[in-house]
């Protein structure tokens, strides 16, 4: 008999009862527990969702993982269980890890730069800066570059300030060695992270130069905040036109935006919104979202630029998805 079996068994219930009273209680004991379990994994599922998203930069990949944390959570036994808010981070850091590795095999052989998949946030995830530069597509493809481990602790560590014991836990390791992960990932970081943290309304700023380029085909405001050493990506996934590598440099990026980043022979429309808890555009052509454009802004000037045109990233460009931490 399993634990979750005994623990159910109630041993001042009479052996003699009849069956049918039995299996009665015994299902309002299993809904009772499934309701128990139901209401912890909803309160801290925004908590869990930006963990895994954060660890993998893929909102359908982070979706998947909360499902498989879902899973393991609804047969856990809940008695056990001290603190439910550090078991279900430890759970879905462990599944986090495992679907980041099996994404490192598939990015191999994805066509194209690969870019996060970027998500319409709320105004508000600005308000907390450490959140916002956190899920900034800046800040994930910074992350992209640490060692799978390293990424989990950084995350737990830095953004959701998990003591070492607990982050111990969740991604198999002595407190000692994450200690030391901890160390070499923040060095890692910060060496790669934008200078500086650019305000909305600087990002707004150079955005509106973006969008008046799209709509009007005037670049000169737009090369006017754009930073020598500008580098441009663009995700098409091998579906949609894209970049196939990345353009490095003012004098090749503005010949790029010369010829037409954007398609021309159709009416667009760009939507300045909240994308990754920062401005961002939403670019819609004949209606139907076309794809989105961050920026990394660094002293008034944009260093990055990322269009993500793959369809199968657009998804959580649709509606609000709530981050938190």
């Amino acid at each position: 008999m399993s634990e979750r079996s005994e623990r159910r068994a109630d041993p001042a219930e009479p052996h003699d009862r009849p069956g049918r009273t039995a299996a009665v209680d015994s299902a309002a004991v299993d809904s009772a527990i499934v309701d128990s379990a139901t209401g912890a994994f909803v309160a801290h599922r925004n908590l869990l969702f930006t963990v895994a998203y954060e660890m993998l930069g893929s909102a359908a990949d982070a979706e998947d993982v909360l499902q498989e944390t879902w899973l393991r959570w609804v047969d856990v036994d809940l008695d056990t269980v001290r603190e439910e808010r550090a078991y279900l981070v430890r759970i879905v850091t462990r599944q986090a890890l495992d679907r980041l590795r099996a994404l490192g095999r598939r990015k191999e052989s994805y066509v194209g730069p690969w870019l996060p998949e970027p998500l319409l946030t709320a105004p508000d995830v600005a308000e907390d800066v450490e959140l916002a530069e956190s899920v900034s597509m800046a800040m994930l493809l910074v992350l992209e570059t640490l060692q799978p481990t390293e990424r989990a602790v950084f995350v737990l560590r830095e953004v959701f300030d998990l003591d070492y014991d607990e982050i111990a836990e969740a991604v198999g390791k002595s407190p000692n060695a994450v200690r030391q992960i901890a160390y070499r990932a923040r060095a890692h970081v910060a060496a790669r992270r934008p200078r500086g943290v650019a305000s909305p309304a600087e990002t707004r700023a150079v955005l509106q130069a973006f969008q008046r380029a799209v709509e009007t085909g005037e670049l000169q405001s737009l090369l006017d905040v754009l930073a020598p050493d500008v580098v441009a990506l663009s995700d098409g996934g091998g579906v949609r036109h894209a970049l196939l590598r990345p353009v490095v440099g003012i004098d090749d990026v503005a010949r790029l935006l010369a010829v037409g980043w954007w398609t021309r022979d159709a009416e667009r429309s760009v939507e300045l919104v909240q994308i990754n808890g920062a401005p961002g555009l939403l670019v819609r052509v004949d209606g139907e979202i076309d794809g989105v454009v961050a920026v990394r802004v660094e002293q008034g000037y944009v260093t990055g630029a990322y269009h993500v045109r793959n369809p199968d990233k657009l998804s959580h460009v649709k509606r609000e998805t709530m981050v938190t931490r």
